[in-house]
């Protein structure tokens, strides 16, 4: 805890502002980051952490013409990725080959949100036209739109597990409001609830182990969480969380990250004004120390249900679950290798289709060889306690000897005392020196060597 140093290794190759980063949901060393510069970067950090400033990512996914606000993972294809601009463009990526599966171009306006359902087989965004829209991610057909929130401000939906979808948004009067809809009956919100007047957006981040909802507003200092349930007014308050600073950001822990032991069931990452991280975590006070299945239902895991090209054929299946109470184990990934399905001879790639730049090149070969030293000075630590080990075994057994002779020299003393009748000394507090040895030798008939 506390304040990194300030030449700590950063991932820094946009030439713009970040604007929204993700974390791979089936590879935890792999993000992807959106910036200013119109270009989506997925990057792919080593087991051991960043020796050196990353500069060059694994690929570069180029097609927006203005800057990049959004970027998603799919929840059960791996390597699919959807990236939104403000050029009203939605592009679904197949990182694997660093190629558009399709471009959505569906949205007059810019685009606020998207999400994915349980499955991944609908998409659902929201845009500055008001509109909240349900379509197909992998033809562009729109299956219902409506009007969301009547406020001119930014609006945000998510679809919940139950396939029922939540939103927040502002009324005319700019105040803040969320609902809940039934896909098919956009239009008419089963209950639609005004919390405040403030101006931060509200972002609803969902657990579906829990049903859920935490609403966090830019700006604010508080959190809200409320429980969706079939019973009115299925949108339950819970509880709030206030702080004394607002936030200026905030991301949340995958479920498999989460301490089971303490009960914790969300752990957040608070970024306030100071610029410190600050971590928040919610708990349900137990007083058994015992796994609490009611707490921790199957969790969606870390291994992908499908293959991007699975996915793109028309597949759909639910993420794989994995249970909390033997811990988490996460599963041995590879290296993200990215191959071009069309080859251009001017493109400065190994034939295998490796994308490794010089650059890259170099920052793999200086953390590899940073690796190989920390490695070697293990190696020796390891051989120096070994060689401590055996010199103080070796000092033990001197020890011994020593007291063994010393013990057979005072018997000498006290045997060479009763024959010249002097006092018997007491036994000395102290190693006999060299000149005890000498009076020994002295006084007695014997030769040294016998001595």
């Amino acid at each position: 805890a506390g304040r990194i140093p300030p030449d700590h290794p950063l991932v820094g190759g946009h030439k713009g502002p970040v604007l929204d980063i993700a974390w791979d949901p089936f590879n935890d060393n792999v993000i992807a980051s959106g910036s200013e510069d119109c270009v989506v970067k997925v990057w792919q950090i080593p087991d051991y952490g960043l020796v050196t400033n990353m500069t060059e990512p694994v690929v570069d996914l180029m097609f927006h013409q203005r800057r990049i606000g959004l970027v998603v993972w799919h929840p059960t294809a791996n390597n699919v990725l959807l990236s939104a601009g403000s050029d009203n463009y939605i592009v679904i990526w197949n990182v694997g080959c660093g190629e558009a599966l399709i471009t959505l171009n569906n949205h007059p306006d810019m685009i606020y949100s998207c999400c994915f359902n349980w499955d991944g087989s609908l998409l659902l965004t929201t845009c500055k036209d008001k509109k909240i829209r349900i379509m197909n991610p992998r033809n562009g057909e729109v299956f219902e739109e409506a009007t969301s929130h009547e406020g001119s401000k930014a609006t945000r939906a998510i679809f919940l597990r139950n396939g029922l979808v939540f939103t927040t948004g502002f009324s005319k009067r700019s105040e803040r409001q969320y609902s809940l809809r039934a896909p098919g009956h956009l239009d008419d919100p089963i209950t639609m609830v005004e919390l405040d007047s403030s101006n931060g957006v509200m972002f609803p981040m969902y657990d579906p182990d829990t049903n859920l909802v935490y609403l966090c507003g830019k700006g604010d200092s508080v959190i809200r969480y409320f429980e969706i349930t079939p019973e009115v007014p299925f949108v339950h308050y819970i509880n709030t969380f206030q702080l004394p600073d607002p936030q200026r950001g905030i991301g949340v822990m995958p479920k498999r990250g989460v301490d089971v032991t303490t009960c914790e069931i969300t752990r957040f990452y608070r970024l306030n004004n100071s610029g410190f991280c600050q971590i928040i975590s919610m708990t349900v006070p137990r007083k058994s120390e015992l796994f609490q299945e009611d707490l921790y239902p199957d969790t969606p895991g870390d291994i992908p249900a499908l293959s991007a090209e699975e996915w793109w054929d028309g597949k759909a299946r639910d993420p794989i679950l994995m249970s909390l109470k033997d811990g988490i184990q996460a599963t041995q990934k590879v290296e993200l290798k990215v191959t071009k399905k069309k080859t251009n001879i001017l493109d400065k790639m190994p034939p295998t289709g490796k994308v490794k730049s010089e650059e890259e090149g170099r920052a793999s070969a200086i953390s590899s060889e940073a690796l190989e030293k920390v490695t070697e000075i293990s190696k020796i630590n390891d051989d120096l306690r070994k060689k401590i080990d055996e010199l103080q075994s070796e000092m033990k057994k001197f020890k011994a000897v020593f007291l063994k002779q010393e013990n057979r020299i005072r018997g000498l003393e006290n045997k060479v005392a009763e024959l010249t009748g002097q006092p018997i000394a007491p036994p000395p507090t102290q190693a006999p020196s060299t000149h005890a040895a000498n009076t020994v030798n002295n006084n007695c008939e014997m030769a040294p060597d016998e001595v």
